[in-house]
């Protein structure tokens, strides 16, 4: 399933979603995914938030895109997506302060005046549970 995001801009609606994978080794996360716009309207500047449910290592180098909110979070600057359009991929490897079994990841869109709407968020926010199986999730 897909992490969904409705924009109305100017009477159409975008359709944000996020399509990747992820996967723990030791206290380290990977995660890559790929934005998506099904809509028909662009989306002139868009922000996912990931959030982990275990807190992250202090002082961790991020993408340049990408910076930590609080202790369980990061946003990511996804940029313009034009209507049915697939943006860049984001790539982040995140290390946890302890080497857990599981990591749920919450990935929820952010509006364009830098907040989280949560009672929208709710209903579209993409949950992964990852295991440290070492095996990949896919999302």
């Amino acid at each position: 399933e897909a992490v969904r995001g409705a924009v109305a801009v100017r009477g159409a609606e975008a359709g944000l979603a996020y399509h990747g994978s992820a996967g723990i080794v030791g206290d380290r996360v990977d995660v890559r995914f790929t934005p998506h716009n099904h809509g028909a309207a662009a989306v002139p500047d868009s922000v996912v938030r990931i959030r982990w449910s275990q807190p992250l290592e202090e002082g961790q180098t991020l993408p340049a895109r990408c910076a930590p909110e609080g202790d369980r979070a990061v946003r990511c600057r996804v940029g313009r997506l034009g209507a049915h359009d697939t943006g860049e991929r984001i790539g982040l490897r995140v290390r946890l302060r302890e080497a857990p079994t599981e990591v749920l990841l919450e990935f929820d869109p952010v509006g364009s005046d830098g907040t989280v709407d949560e009672s929208r968020a709710a209903a579209e926010r993409q949950r992964v549970l990852v295991l440290d199986t070492g095996d990949t999730y896919y999302f």
